[in-house]
């Protein structure tokens, strides 16, 4: 299978400076917070790619850098061949055609001031659509299920449910008809009875449009049933990847094997057991030595605390991060 996307040695640093004043007219550096330190991952055509992790393990950073939203501090993301990372201004823009994002919060990324009309109109007049422009509106609408259309082109984002502006978010961004799409959380701000449907959309226009998605999210039941091949990540880096399945059913790094075992059961009777996991998240700005998961797990030894293991392939298509046992 081609590969669209291939994120190769990927890293995001955000400088540490001794205050706020010191940040604005220069000053010492203390360090960096080390928000993605060396991540590589392709996404396949028609692949739906999930990246799992907790809060602040550097997941929707990785998600903005794979399509240029956020500058990287190295590495390189190419899109059919092409490094993205040198790409002009002007470029960069026309390329967004075909790489889209879908964000966590509908909320947030919709304009309070605009129309969904002209929300939806605002990235076919960039990239200087000269077309029917009301048809691809109204596809657009159509094809994420906001139909009658008249009841949703000129109300506002307020007007709407947040199932429905989550679908509009979702029509913005397949209105120039894309190729890849990062979908970063973008039912976690639902509620859980709108969750399914926005789901089951997304997957659905996968198929018809022949889409590839980064799908991020902390859910792993959720990726579970949504992704195709799947990514952990912890404090930065990824620990694990390989197939879904492979992952859920034999988890080979403890931390994920932690994550399988928080999972709820669908019977309410039958409780979670103890999870081989302690402690919290150290912070990104005081990585530990060797392993970044080993001051947390259970089974760590004197190479897990000195050494930091690499991303190795332990079978075809499965890599871990840690240490033989």
């Amino acid at each position: 299978m081609t590969s669209l996307i291939q994120v190769r040695n990927l890293v995001k640093y955000y400088p540490l400076r001794r205050s706020f004043f010191s940040g604005l007219f220069g000053g010492q550096k203390m360090g960096y917070v080390k928000a993605v330190d060396d991540v590589s991952f392709h996404v396949d055509e028609r692949e739906i790619f999930g990246i799992v992790g907790e809060s602040g393990c550097g997941k929707t950073t990785t998600g903005k850098l794979t399509i240029r939203l956020l500058e990287s501090t190295s590495g390189s993301v190419y899109y059919k061949d092409r490094d993205i990372m040198t790409l002009n201004k002007k470029d960069m823009n026309r390329l967004r055609a075909e790489i889209q994002i879908v964000f966590q919060n509908p909320y947030e990324s919709l304009n309070p001031r605009s129309l969904i009309r002209d929300i939806i109109a605002e990235p076919l007049a960039v990239q200087g659509y000269c077309g029917d422009l009301e048809e691809e509106i109204a596809k657009s609408l159509e094809v994420v299920g906001l139909t009658p259309i008249e009841d949703f082109l000129y109300r506002y984002p307020h007007e709407l449910s947040g199932g429905q502006r989550q679908r509009v978010a979702i029509a913005r961004a397949l209105v120039l008809k894309p190729r890849f799409v990062v979908a970063d959380e973008p039912v976690s701000m639902l509620d859980m009875s709108m969750r399914g449907g926005i789901l089951n959309l997304m997957i659905d226009l996968k198929d018809k449009f022949n889409l590839s998605y980064l799908f991020i999210t902390h859910d792993l039941s959720m990726a579970k049933c949504v992704c195709d091949r799947l990514a952990v990540m912890y404090l930065g880096k990824i620990v694990e990847m390989g197939a879904t399945v492979d992952m859920i059913d034999e988890p080979i790094h403890p931390y994920v094997k932690a994550l399988i075992e928080a999972i709820p059961d669908s019977n309410p009777r039958i409780k979670i057991g103890e999870i081989s996991i302690r402690g919290d998240v150290p912070a990104a700005s005081d990585i530990p030595t060797g392993c970044r998961f080993h001051p947390r797990c259970l089974y760590a030894k004197a190479p897990c605390r000195e050494k930091e293991p690499a991303l190795r392939e332990v079978a075809k298509g499965r890599y871990v991060a840690c240490h033989p046992q």
